[in-house]
């Protein structure tokens, strides 16, 4: 016969865990009103900023700016990949990870190097053979442009300096509350948009002159795009770990349930053998 005493020991932890992971989730459903906001407003300027730098590389001499150059000499890809810092949020870190590897084992031919962002990541790279670049634990939950600038100025210093021939972001993308996609977006080196109309490739005036104003909006291109999937991944981030903890109050609920009954049909079995040894014992005086 179960413990009575055990399993209300166990059905009070259990209520004590579901009221953690209610205020969890409801955490996380404020911090995903934010982060959603932010995401969804960076997406249509970083996109739109896309669709115009491809067009312009299409129509611009590839030789008159690095990042438009594409080069094989060193056989390396960057990859910039974007975790979280803190788990609970159910396949957020594992699913990505899984992705970065199938991406790897479809390309065996090309060496990686990764730029890390997150505590998962950072420790999901140290026991991998790839050399990590750079560490960036301390920008998830903090997400600002300079931060976002600080990590695209890397990826382009490791790219024009020869030690990258191309550059991809790895990071989770929001789609609603409860559901992300991975992505491995290639980021340099620039290229040109393939649907472009061929009449449109006339003769362009730049204002100010072309090789400035690539100076400045290539380097800003990129920016953008990173500081883009750095939203994008927070805001996964807090969907993923809303709807895992939600999950694991429901749980948390279901066996609170599964307990009480277990405790009642014990207390029960308790009760009708102290009133079968009354009834023998009376019986026996009897006798």
């Amino acid at each position: 016969m179960a413990n009575l005493k055990d399993i209300r020991t166990r059905i009070a932890s259990v209520k004590n865990t579901q009221k953690i992971t209610s205020a969890m989730k409801m955490v996380s459903a404020a911090k995903l009103r934010r982060a959603q906001h932010a995401a969804e407003s960076a997406r249509p300027y970083a996109v739109k900023m896309a669709k115009v730098i491809s067009s312009l590389s299409a129509r611009t001499d590839s030789s008159k700016h690095p990042l438009l150059q594409s080069s094989d000499d060193s056989g390396k890809t960057l990859a910039i990949v974007i975790s979280s810092n803190r788990g609970l949020c159910g396949g957020y870190n594992s699913s990505l990870f899984r992705e970065f590897e199938r991406e790897v084992a479809a390309d065996l031919g090309t060496e990686f190097e990764v730029i890390t962002i997150g505590k998962k990541a950072s420790l999901y790279f140290k026991n991998n053979p790839l050399e990590v670049v750079g560490d960036y634990p301390e920008i998830v939950g903090n997400i600002t442009f300079a931060k976002a600038k600080e990590i695209a100025r890397l990826a382009i210093s490791e790219f024009t300096g020869g030690k990258v021939d191309a550059v991809y972001l790895v990071y989770n993308e929001f789609v609603s509350a409860i559901e992300y996609s991975n992505r491995f977006q290639k980021i340099l080196p620039l290229s040109m948009d393939s649907q472009a109309d061929e009449n449109a490739m006339g003769d362009f005036i730049f204002e100010p002159d072309e090789q400035r104003l690539l100076n400045m909006i290539l380097p800003t291109n990129v920016e953008t795009q990173v500081l883009r999937a750095l939203l994008e991944a927070e805001a996964a981030e807090h969907g993923a770990r809303m709807s895992a903890m939600d999950n694991a109050t429901t749980n948390a609920n279901d066996m609170i349930e599964s307990l009480t009954l277990q405790y009642n049909r014990a207390r029960q079995a308790y009760i009708t053998k102290e009133l079968v040894e009354i009834v023998s014992g009376a019986e026996a005086l009897q006798g």
